[in-house]
């Protein structure tokens, strides 16, 4: 029995995630209180509910002691439940952005705190679910359908296929990605921007990549990430991880950890992982 619960900052795409698990075909339930877990827990275990697949979103609109507790709340649901938590998030800029464009009124916003205020606080009282999040998606950059192409691809993909892994290329000087596990540079590396007949193309791109597999170093480094991975990614799933974002990254992201994130995916897939790959720059 599967119960996934959805969580997040407001405007960051919770209800866009609960939509595409109702499309897949999870039973939702829109904003339920933290403390009612486990007595849902313990309906779902009632004999004539045919329930197999259950997803919920609990926000900021809890009560305090209630998101203060969440941590001993789910722990407590039983180790029948095969309880999973996705948090979603963008940065402050971004959500400011989105409530001045649509003009929505904030869950926490009042006469005593204003929208800015609101989306700190949120946050910080949010902490105790994040802390504990199997899959954290960082939307900032994301439109609502490249949103639910993500949510679809790890989840939909994820079930009962093990460790759901996710190579993420992207460029450092837009900065690390939040949702990143683990996180490698390589920025070190020879870089074809500065081959002029290079600069327009990208790492999935035959010139660049002829390129990049003349680099020594470039095989060299791709090795010891594979083999680090190889090592250290079964005892991730050892450890009950479901889901796993690898993170490559260069200075622009469109070269050289495109090239690396795609040979990556192309070799774990091939080991039979649930691996997927995004080109966070090439979006």
């Amino acid at each position: 029995m599967k119960l996934i619960i959805v969580s997040g900052r407001s405007g960051s795409g919770k209800t866009t995630c609960l939509h595409v698990l109702e499309d897949i075909g999870y039973y939702c339930v829109d904003n339920i209180p933290a403390s009612l877990l486990s007595a849902l827990a313990d309906r779902l275990r009632a004999d004539n509910l045919q329930l197999e697949e259950v997803a919920v979103s609990i926000d900021a609109r809890n009560l305090y002691e209630d998101l203060k507790q969440f941590p001993a709340i789910f722990s407590a649901m039983g180790s029948d439940i095969d309880g999973q938590i996705i948090f979603l998030d963008a940065d402050d800029k971004t959500l400011l952005k989105r409530f001045s464009e649509t003009r929505r009124k904030h869950p926490l916003s009042n006469d005593d705190m204003g929208l800015m205020e609101a989306i700190v606080y949120e946050k910080e009282l949010l902490e105790p679910i994040a802390s504990l999040a199997d899959l954290t998606i960082d939307t900032s950059a994301l439109s609502l359908h490249q949103l639910r192409d993500v949510v679809k691809n790890r989840v939909a993909a994820h079930d009962n296929k093990g460790l759901a892994l996710q190579f993420l290329s992207f460029g450092f000087k837009n900065g690390v990605p939040v949702d990143a596990d683990i996180v490698f540079d390589a920025r070190c590396l020879p870089n074809p921007f500065w081959i002029e007949s290079l600069r327009p193309h990208t790492g999935l791109e035959q010139p660049v990549r002829e390129f990049l597999q003349q680099e020594s170093e470039v095989s060299e480094m791709y090795n010891d990430i594979k083999e680090f991975l190889e090592k250290w990614l079964p005892r991730y799933q050892a450890n009950n991880r479901s889901y796993i974002t690898v993170a490559v990254g260069c200075t622009g992201g469109r070269h050289r950890s495109v090239y690396l994130s795609d040979l990556l995916v192309s070799h774990f897939a091939g080991k039979g992982y649930n691996a997927q790959v995004r080109h966070k720059e090439l979006a």
